[in-house]
């Protein structure tokens, strides 16, 4: 999947460019911001990043040009947070609006989403680590010829753990990848959970599979590594495992088309 960055700042461009290409996308970024629709035709993307304050043309009038000819997912991530600037990007088209400083975990969970509802065909339905492989269409896990069947809650947690490899995922973010950013949600609900998933990945031969962290929000460099890497919960952090042994993960693949994130 191809993505377009349109922002003017470097620093966050790169940042844009750095995460996106190691989450598997094919990332290009704008450089000339006079010609951006002719960039924007050239590079074919699949889902554009849009900043709103940028030289020549604001965002607003890019996404009214791009959404004249192309009915492709919008995102916007800006600075500009105020009630006018979002209904401005959802009256012009935008699918999204993102404030910075932006959580990636957050943001990567919305391309992802939005993706996956734009080209349904071209998504994958599993993800697969260290042996188990998660079937996202069935709602269920499997390990060594074993399978266990997952509610809709269960599904979303292990969703986000495979697709944060290598990063301690902490409590708040889960819950609200979870629950849709919910005014109140009870946080004991998360715990109970996860310790249903916890039994329920022991009874096929995935015991300590996930692991909690306590009041840590990075992985410790001196972790060492094994065949079958846990996650974990702390947050939570699901280790990288080494080259050969890592299992290809699809971002763009959500277990819930119809929840918005």
């Amino acid at each position: 999947m191809r993505i377009l960055v349109v922002e003017d700042d470097l620093t966050i461009q790169a940042q844009l460019k750095t995460l996106l290409s190691g989450n598997g996308y094919e990332v290009d970024a704008v450089t000339d911001f006079a010609r951006v629709i002719e960039q924007f035709k050239a590079f074919a993307p699949h889902l554009v990043l849009l900043d709103i304050k940028l030289p020549e043309n604001s965002g607003f009038e890019i996404c009214s040009q791009i959404r004249s000819f192309f009915d492709i997912p919008i995102v916007f991530v800006t600075s500009c947070n105020t009630d006018m600037d979002e209904l401005n990007s959802i009256m012009l088209g935008g699918d999204a609006f993102i404030t910075k400083p932006y959580n990636t975990a957050i943001l990567l969970a919305k391309i992802a989403s939005l993706l996956k509802r734009a080209y349904p065909a071209q998504q994958n339905e599993q993800l697969s680590y260290g042996g188990a492989i998660l079937h996202l269409e069935s709602s269920s896990l499997e390990y060594e010829g074993q399978k266990v069947e997952l509610t809709k809650n269960e599904l979303k947690i292990l969703y986000y753990l495979f697709t944060n490899a290598g990063k301690i995922c902490s409590r708040s973010n889960i819950v609200e990848f979870l629950w849709d950013n919910q005014m109140y949600v009870d946080d004991n609900a998360l715990s109970v959970n996860i310790n249903r998933i916890r039994e329920k990945l022991a009874g096929i031969g995935l015991k300590d599979f996930i692991k909690t962290k306590h009041r840590q929000r990075y992985p410790s460099v001196t972790e060492p590594m094994t065949t079958r890497c846990p996650l974990y919960f702390c947050g939570f952090l699901m280790p990288r495992m080494p080259p050969a042994e890592q299992a290809a993960v699809h971002p763009a693949v959500h277990p819930d088309r119809k929840t918005s994130l």
